[in-house]
C-alpha cells in the first residue's frame, strides 16, 4: 500500500469542503472494510451449550448416534456425546459419575445396583425401545429354524454338527458377542439357561468371542458353518435369520417387529437408558423427545417402537 493514501484526493483539487467530504467518505469506507462482518460463530451466545454424555450398549450406539444428530438439529444449544464399548461399559461410568445417560442392553444387574447405591448413585431405568435378538446363518445352510432347547444345547457344546439339528455333515462354528455385551449377558440368561436363575450352564469355550456386530456379519458371510446372533437392527439382507421354536411342538417364529410386538418370537427384550437419579434439566428434554418423536429413528434403524402397532 502507498505510504500516501490520500495523495488522489489533493490531486484531484477543488474547494476544501469537497477535499474533506471525500477524506471522511474514504476513511468511512476503509475502516467499513476492515471491520469483521457480524456473524452467527462470534456473536455471543444467549446462553451456553448444554452437553450430554452418553456411553454403553453397542447394539444401541447407530440407535443413540440417530437420536442425537436429529435431536441436534432441531435443538442447536445442545451438544451430545455419544460412544459404545458395551453395556457393562456403560453402567460402570453411569457408577462412577462420568456420564449423563447409560445405554444398556440388558437390564442392570443386582451387584452393580450395589456399587451404585454404595457410591450414591440412583439408577434410573427408562425402558426407550424394543429389539429382538435374531439367530442367524450363512444363506448356504439349509437349516431354517432351531427350538430354544437346541439352541441352548448349540451353544454349549453339546450339539456340534449342523446335521444333528437337520443339516448337512457339517462341525458347527460358534459366533458370539463378547463378555461386555448385554446382548451376550441376555443370550446367556435367557437362551442358554433359558431363563433358570439357577442354571449354571455356560458358552461352549470353542466359542468366537467378537468385539462387533459388524464382526458376527464378516463371519456369517464368509463362512456356510457359522451361527451367531445380534440385534435385528443389525442383521444385514446377506445373513439368514432362523425362525425360532419354544419347544419342539410349539410354533417356529422368525423375528421382525410384528412378531415382537405381539410376543409371539421367544428372544426379544426391552432396550434401556439408565440416568443417574431422576433425569432433570437438558436430559429429561431429551429422554422425553426419545419417548415420543424419537422413536421414529427407532423404526427407521430396524428396531421396535414403544407400544408398537405395526
Amino acid at each position: 500500500m502507498s505510504p500516501y493514501p490520500f495523495r488522489q484526493f489533493l490531486r484531484a483539487g477543488g474547494e476544501r469542503l469537497s477535499f474533506s467530504l471525500s477524506l471522511f467518505i474514504f476513511i468511512a469506507l476503509l475502516l467499513s472494510g476492515c471491520s469483521p462482518a457480524p456473524s452467527s460463530a462470534n456473536a455471543p451466545a444467549d446462553t451456553p451449550f448444554e452437553t450430554i454424555e452418553n456411553k454403553g450398549s453397542d447394539t444401541m450406539v447407530n440407535l443413540a448416534l440417530a437420536w442425537a444428530e436429529a435431536y441436534m438439529a432441531q435443538n442447536p444449544q445442545v451438544r451430545i456425546s455419544v460412544t459404545g464399548g458395551g453395556s457393562g461399559t456403560g453402567i460402570a461410568a453411569l457408577i462412577n459419575g462420568t456420564v449423563d445417560i447409560a445405554n444398556a442392553s440388558r437390564a442392570i444387574k443386582p451387584e452393580e445396583l450395589e456399587e451404585a447405591h454404595a457410591k450414591g448413585v440412583e439408577a434410573v431405568e427408562i425402558a426407550v425401545a424394543q429389539d429382538a435378538i435374531a439367530v442367524v446363518v450363512n444363506p448356504a445352510n439349509p437349516v431354517d429354524r432351531l427350538t430354544m432347547p437346541q439352541i441352548s444345547a448349540i451353544y454349549t457344546g453339546q450339539i456340534t454338527n449342523w446335521q444333528e439339528v437337520g443339516g448337512e455333515d457339517r462341525p458347527i462354528v460358534l459366533l458370539s458377542r463378547e463378555s461386555n455385551s448385554g446382548t451376550y449377558v441376555f443370550f446367556l440368561e435367557e437362551v442358554i439357561r433359558q431363563g433358570d436363575s439357577d442354571s449354571d450352564l455356560l458358552f461352549s469355550p470353542d466359542t468366537l468371542l467378537l468385539p462387533s456386530s459388524e464382526g458376527i456379519s464378516a463371519e456369517i458371510r464368509q463362512n456356510p458353518n457359522a451361527v451367531g446372533y445380534d440385534g435385528l437392527g443389525y442383521v444385514t439382507p446377506d445373513q439368514k435369520t432362523l425362525a425360532v421354536a419354544v419347544s419342539p411342538d410349539s410354533p417356529a417364529v422368525k423375528p421382525s417387529i410384528a412378531t415382537v410386538v405381539d410376543g409371539s418370537y421367544p428372544i426379544s427384550r426391552p432396550l434401556f437408558m439408565y440416568t443417574p437419579g431422576p433425569p432433570t434439566g437438558a436430559v429429561k428434554t431429551y429422554l422425553d423427545w426419545i419417548m415420543t418423536a424419537g422413536q421414529q429413528q427407532v423404526k427407521e434403524l430396524g428396531f421396535v417402537p414403544l407400544a408398537s402397532t405395526d
